[in-house]
């Protein structure tokens, strides 16, 4: 590297002396900029699959045309199977400003997969105006109006021993036919969610008629729903009112950090942006070294400590920009292999720019043990050589 006059320390003489000091031992350059990439790819993918979990955790929250969701004292997840009493449906409608009260039974029972064995499904039984699939791409919904029909996802065929629509089996010895297929509902469980009429899925569950999992109550229009949820709290005894939001929050946060699945996926990204760190910052320290008599005659020849700074940083910056390219790449392949997975990567705006602020925070960290270094040079050694 050869030094010029510190009075010429614009941004393109900065910039050239960093690429310089970057680019000149290709192979500790590739070796930053493999841990750059694996520690950003690490993240991505662990707080994709955060972001994906948290998405199919509410999947039927989000789906269910509700103002109000009655569901049994203590329900932590929509997956919780909790119990009210049907009777409750008719309690719920006599309350002023509710025009509808739609019951949702769920509930696990046992798939006959056709070509042996059994496996478990998700049973989500409810009618008109409730909880019915989407996304439907071969059949429709009006056709789980048919005698033994259900709603299963593409995705599961495999697992369900189904390989087109109008394909049939059994649960529990009942039987059942394909007649609408659906895709992207799939569980956060991997358990197969299937879908039917109320009074099919009691049978299929073994509940008896009046057992049911929620109610969706429908609020007329310009009516206060909050009004509206303390009457309802009033009628109904043993029972939570929930929001919708409440009830995606609640979720949310006993999928998350009540079961720990969340505490793992940060731990793991946690994890990612530290050995990444370690790597670039092994790195710059490696290469600013092998500089050092360079730096050395830059501070006798009287260039400011700030300089100096300045062109470590910006061959942390350089590193970043670089590593995150690759990396943001790579992500986007990762999110679309698992696009029509069990449990897919999700990208957003928000993470990508997120993921990015990341990666510069990290290479500037890991800049500080080469400034360190470099300002703890005596710039009479050059005199010395």
């Amino acid at each position: 590297m050869r030094s010029k006059n510190p009075k010429q320390s614009g941004a393109s003489l900065i910039f050239r002396l960093a690429a310089r000091n970057l680019f000149q031992d290709k192979l500790r350059f590739i070796a930053t900029i493999i841990g750059i990439v694996f520690s950003i790819v690490l993240v991505t993918v662990q707080l994709g699959l955060f972001l994906g979990f948290q998405t199919m955790v509410t999947t039927m929250i989000d789906h269910a045309p509700a103002d109000l969701w009655v569901v049994s004292r203590g329900t932590k997840c929509f997956e919780d199977p909790s119990q009210l009493d049907k009777r409750d449906r008719a309690k719920a409608l006599a309350v002023p400003d509710v025009t509808g009260a739609v019951p949702v039974i769920i509930g696990f029972t046992e798939w006959t997969v056709p070509n042996g064995g059994t496996t478990p499904v998700f049973m989500v039984g409810s009618d008109d105006g409730g909880l019915r699939p989407w996304n439907v791409v071969e059949g429709n919904v009006a056709s789980l109006s048919e005698p033994n029909a259900v709603a299963i996802d593409r995705s599961y065929f495999e697992r369900l021993g189904i390989r087109a629509i109008g394909d049939s089996t059994l649960i529990r010895d009942r039987k059942v036919v394909v007649t609408a297929v659906t895709k992207g509902i799939r569980s956060f469980t991997t358990t197969p969610y299937v879908f039917t009429p109320l009074d099919r899925a009691q049978t299929y569950i073994g509940a008896s008629p009046n057992n049911i999992s929620y109610l969706l109550v429908h609020v007329a229009r310009g009516a206060d729903i909050a009004r509206v949820r303390n009457r309802l709290r009033d009628k109904l005894a043993k029972t939570e009112v929930l929001t919708p939001d409440e009830f995606r929050k609640r979720s949310q946060t006993f999928w998350l950090f009540g079961t720990g699945a969340g505490a793992a996926l940060f731990g793991g990204a946690l994890l990612g942006a530290i050995v990444g760190t370690v790597i670039v910052a092994q790195t710059l320290y490696s290469s600013t070294k092998d500089h050092l008599t360079e730096f050395a005659t830059l501070r006798a020849m009287g260039s400011s400590g700030l300089y100096i700074h300045k062109v470590i940083i910006c061959q942390a910056l350089l590193s970043a920009v670089i590593g995150f390219g690759l990396a943001a790449c790579v992500g986007l392949a990762i999110v679309r292999l698992t696009a029509d997975s069990a449990l897919p990567v999700v990208m957003t705006p928000a993470l990508t720019a997120g993921l990015f602020l990341l990666t510069v925070v990290m290479c500037i960290a890991s800049a500080t043990s080469a400034i360190v270094q470099v300002m703890r040079i005596d710039p009479a050694r050059v005199f010395k050589s």
